[in-house]
């Protein structure tokens, strides 16, 4: 398996990892974070696609894709942080106000969970931020210490995977996800 990380500008892969199997449907699209939450909870159905088409197209676009060869197999959002609701985000703290990016979702699709590949969109991630110029990366990630955490939740990654990409613990928070308590996890890339 070789599995290349390549930006997120083409909107039917980006639709095969967040979008819905019903173009109306309200679900993510990946947007919750991405983008002020009165304009998250006002988007909906086919309009939700519609910003992500645009998004795409914007430089830089919306996050990172995962491929094993040609087959999308995950995806990650990454940005910078100033243009996510991480900017104004309570409960997630600033560290300094160093320009940094966020990475806050990372999907594996099913049939291809366990082989590593969230690791590849990780350290895609940091390469994609790293290219624009990112003076450092922060991820959100949950401090389970080993429990399993809940496949619905798992999207915003463990401490673990974050420690294994050369993050490091910045600080707590006050959010909690799936019971356990979320971290600031950061790469300096300068």
């Amino acid at each position: 398996m070789a599995i290349e990380i390549r930006p997120a500008t083409q909107f039917e892969d980006v639709k095969t990892m967040v979008g819905p199997k019903r173009p109306d449907a309200n679900v993510c699209w990946c947007l919750s974070y991405r983008i002020p939450s009165k304009q998250n909870v006002e988007l909906r159905g086919t309009d939700r696609g519609d910003l992500v088409k645009q998004l795409v197209k914007q430089t830089p676009p919306p996050g990172v894709i995962a491929y094993d060869g040609d087959e999308v197999v995950g995806w990650a959002g990454v940005h910078p942080r100033a243009d996510t609701s991480f900017a104004r985000n309570r409960k997630i703290p600033h560290v300094d106000d160093l320009a940094v990016w966020s990475v806050w979702c990372i999907r594996v699709r099913p049939g291809h969970r366990g082989e590593g590949i969230s690791h590849h969109l990780l350290q895609g991630a940091v390469e994609f931020a790293r290219s624009y110029g990112a003076p450092a990366i922060e991820g959100y990630p949950v401090d389970n210490q080993g429990k399993k955490v809940d496949l619905t939740m798992a999207y915003v990654g463990t401490r673990e995977l974050f420690e294994r990409a050369g993050f490091t613990k910045a600080a707590d928070t006050d959010s909690v996800i799936n019971g356990f308590p979320r971290v600031v996890m950061r790469r300096d890339l300068r």
